[in-house]
């Protein structure tokens, strides 16, 4: 069966991979989505940690036709819009204490970007000017935007750029799996790992630094990586310390993703600044957002009373009109449960398949956010020779058994290691874990056939 309804040649668009053909999407429904040739895909990272609804969600599209029709878009420097202000309302109502205020953008590199222009400029109005600089974490993924790349701290990512980059600082990112030390708890590495934030302050000149950002849950680079307990309310109490903003990045993690909301719920703590995106809209329309504490809200409005900052698209209408009735959905449906018992399952059903696995190193991740990463010597953690592109073949492997997930390389450091990530919908049943996990044991199958291990 072919779907495609456009029969002249499609050769102008510069792909993010130009010398690879990608089938055409051409409908989404549920948990799939169909190219033209009439193949069907399960969706299982919701493109990229995005689709969290799955697709065609009628409810959302009724919004978004429902808001087209009363009035598409108007800027933000001439009008608010009921969308933006009542959405607004919902995630303040619903974010962890403290936060008072938010700013919508398109998407999530927008949004980290302006947290950090942000955190420079709370510290200008209340008198501090000298605090400037930013502390981030090495693996990290904050965007593709100067700033945000800036921060990041994928060198691979980063390499291409480096002269464009913004001088930032970087202390070792909270992965258990490879760092922490024989002998040592999961409490006393975070705590170790942790401290390396007070350390790198005290080199800097606390009277120097602004924020710290870092992922709750570390996504694309390093495969769903979470922040071991206590890691993060040790970061909040050296923030707090030594008057250093807390940016808290859940543009992949947050908006229910792990089973709460907002992932730093399960961690116990409160940032200052809460960037996210994807999951908010769940790819019916671009938005991200920055909540913001009332502390830096009140610090503008009683100083400048600007941010200096902005887009054409910030709160556009029918954007945040499609996130609110996504929200509602989930609210309604209570898909955050659904979220936690799915997850469960997920990763109990992929630790019991590849237990015995020779190459499956580790398996983790919170709620419907789950990676795999992959070694030659499971006892050793050696990675696979970068030669080989195992995440490329396990990406081309599943797309032949009809499997969307994420893989990625560079895990380790930017260029060695590899993982898949997995971000299904918050809509999946115990029959589609069956599905995605089935279909992914047959990828992973097939790849493995084709390595000669000892030569690698």
């Amino acid at each position: 069966m072919r779907l495609i309804y456009q029969e002249t040649p499609m050769d102008h668009v510069f792909h993010r991979h130009t010398k690879t053909k990608y089938p055409t999407a051409v409908k989404g429904e549920g948990c799939y989505i169909t190219d033209s040739e009439g193949k069907r895909y399960f969706d299982a990272c919701g493109g990229a940690a995005v689709s969290c609804l799955g697709h065609n969600n009628k409810d959302v599209i009724d919004a978004i036709t429902k808001q087209i029709n009363s009035i598409a878009f108007a800027h933000t420097a001439f009008f608010t819009n009921e969308p933006m202000e009542q959405l607004a309302d919902f995630l303040v109502d619903k974010a962890p204490s403290g936060i008072d205020r938010v700013y919508f953008f398109s998407g999530g590199s927008e949004a980290t970007e302006a947290a950090i222009k942000l955190a420079v400029q709370y510290f200008q109005e209340i008198g501090k000017p000298s605090k400037t600089k930013i502390i981030a974490r090495w693996q990290s993924y904050h965007g593709n935007t100067i700033g945000a790349l800036s921060a990041g701290g994928n060198r691979w990512r980063r390499k291409q750029f480096e002269s464009l980059l913004v001088d930032m600082h970087h202390i070792s990112p909270c992965y258990e799996y490879r760092n922490k030390k024989s002998g040592e708890t999961t409490e006393e590495y975070g705590l170790r790992v942790a401290n390396e934030l007070e350390a790198k302050i005290n080199e800097l000149g606390a009277d120097n630094v602004a924020a710290f950002i870092a992922e709750p849950v570390v996504g694309a680079t390093m495969g769903c990586v979470p922040a071991v307990k206590g890691y993060l309310k040790r970061v909040r109490e050296i923030c707090d310390k030594h008057n250093v903003l807390l940016i808290l990045d859940e543009v992949m993690c947050g908006m229910g993703r792990t089973g709460y909301l907002f992932a730093e719920e399960e961690d116990g703590v409160a940032a200052d600044l809460i960037a996210v995106a994807k999951g908010l809209g769940a790819g019916y329309q671009p938005i991200g957002a920055l909540l913001i504490a009332k502390k830096i809200f009140d610090a503008v409005q009683n100083g400048t009373g600007f941010f200096q900052h902005g887009h054409t698209y910030i709160g556009h209408a029918t954007a945040c009109a499609a996130a609110l009735a996504v929200q509602r959905v989930i609210q309604r449906e209570h898909l955050l449960d659904n979220v936690k018992k799915q997850g469960a399952l997920f990763k109990q059903v992929l630790e019991e398949q590849y237990k015995d696995h020779p190459f499956v190193g580790d398996i983790r991740g919170r709620g419907l956010f789950v990676g795999v990463e992959f070694a030659q010597d499971k006892a050793k953690k050696t990675p696979f020779d970068t030669k080989l592109k195992l995440n490329a073949q396990l990406k081309s492997a599943a797309m032949a058994e009809g499997l969307m997930c994420y893989p990625m390389g560079g895990t380790i450091d930017g260029v060695q290691g590899d993982h898949v990530m997995f971000a299904p919908p918050f809509i999946i049943s115990e029959k589609d874990v069956g599905e995605i996990t089935d279909r992914f044991a047959k990828a992973v199958k097939a790849v493995f056939a084709k390595i000669d291990v000892k030569a690698a």
